[in-house]
């Protein structure tokens, strides 16, 4: 799995963390940002389907 270095605002950060660990919803900050990121794409994806920029191959 390759890994990624972004810069994150501490606000940002700060409600983050506030989802992560034994009461949050997330194990870790990792399971959160690849949840977060694979959330985003399906919406983008459903975004484009529905505006028909998908080719259905």
């Amino acid at each position: 799995m390759a890994k990624v270095s972004v810069e994150v605002p501490d606000e940002l950060l700060d409600d983050l963390d506030k989802h992560v660990g034994d009461e949050g919803k997330f194990v870790n900050r990792s399971e959160a940002v690849r949840a977060s990121i694979r959330k985003t794409l399906d919406t983008l994806d459903e975004i484009d389907a529905r505006q028909g920029r998908i080719d259905e191959e």
